[in-house]
């Protein structure tokens, strides 16, 4: 199954480590070394140019989206009939 994460930007649910909204998360500094550290490896994907709300931690990248940490796990959680 499949996660739309905002843009053209698609992931396996199965790669999904954790969703995580970025105004509360970017206070830490744990979370800020965290996205320093993948953003110098390469492994930061922007899916829009819009106001950043969550960003969402995968087996191989991290991705910075628009679309509301509420909303990206309600999607996770939707069964298709």
């Amino acid at each position: 199954m499949y996660l739309f994460l905002g843009g053209d930007v698609t992931v396996k649910k199965d790669d999904v480590i954790g969703i995580f909204d970025i105004e509360e998360c970017s206070v830490s500094r744990i979370t800020a070394d965290f996205l320093n550290a993948s953003q110098k490896q390469g492994r930061v994907v922007s899916v829009s140019d819009d106001m950043p709300k969550a960003f969402v931690v995968c087996s191989e990248k991290t991705y910075i989206t628009n679309v509301s940490n509420t909303t990206i796990n309600r999607r996770c959680d939707e069964k298709i009939s």
